[in-house]
């Protein structure tokens, strides 16, 4: 039997300062097939991720010596990679704050393996998707202009910067402009999984990213709320020619 070539299989780096935890994500990850690196605070994380390639990052939010936020923000300076933050937190500050840095998503404590696996298989499959298709997709709705071919956002002149998983958001919600798109089915084609009740995911999302395409985010013109219904990016009545 000829063994799959590591190099074909999804690097995690878990980060987690709680050594049992660390220890059973290390070993139930590998177990799915994963090649893992454990880390157990921020700056051993960061040694990590500035010597290999990683597909995605598991963080904890509460480390010593340097916590998940300080991480994030650093990872995101150098690499776009998917970033899911574990977190005992549950004030929605701090996922806000998370968001802000670049998180893609968040597990709250305590949780099962089967939800950390859903999510890490979601987010694989999403980036799967994202490399499938066209090499090029340029959408222009008003002041907004969305170029996927050069990976650029432009608002009312202005580059504008997104993490992930509000490029994908913007993305999905524009390409589908002036319809209403539920919560569930955000869930499902943004995030990549379905939707389980209890997270307010989409609402801090949606927050961000009117506060970076809005003039004014408590009044948005393009990023609607349908009551009822959802979301949907609305199309301005006068375009231009």
């Amino acid at each position: 039997m000829v063994k799959p070539n590591s190099l074909d299989k999804p690097h995690i780096l878990v980060v987690e300062d709680e050594e049992f935890l660390r220890n059973l994500l290390l070993v139930s990850l590998e177990r799915e097939g994963f090649i893992v690196v454990a880390a157990r605070d921020g700056m051993d994380a960061l040694s990590s991720f500035g010597s290999q390639h990683f597909d995605l990052v598991l963080l904890d939010v509460l480390m010593p010596r340097m916590d998940g936020f300080e991480v994030c923000a650093e990872i995101r300076k150098r690499s776009d990679v998917p970033l899911v933050m574990l977190t005992a937190l549950n004030s929605p500050d701090d996922v806000v704050q998370g968001f802000e840095l670049g998180a893609d998503d968040f597990i709250s404590k305590p949780f099962t393996f089967r939800e950390v696996n859903a999510r890490i298989q979601a987010i694989l499959r999403r980036i799967g998707w994202s490399k499938e298709r066209p090499s090029f997709l340029i959408m222009r709705f008003g002041d907004v202009v969305f170029n996927d071919e050069e990976h650029t956002v432009v608002v009312r002149g202005e580059a504008v910067h997104l993490t992930p998983i509000e490029y994908q958001l913007l993305h999905y919600l524009m390409s589908n402009a002036n319809r209403p798109i539920s919560k569930d089915q955000l869930f499902h084609e943004v995030w990549g999984y379905d939707f389980t009740g209890g997270t307010n995911l989409v609402e801090v999302a949606m927050r961000r990213l009117r506060e970076k395409i809005e003039v004014q985010p408590s009044t948005p013109e393009y990023l609607l709320t349908v009551r009822g219904a959802g979301y949907k990016f609305a199309v301005p009545e006068k375009e231009p020619s």
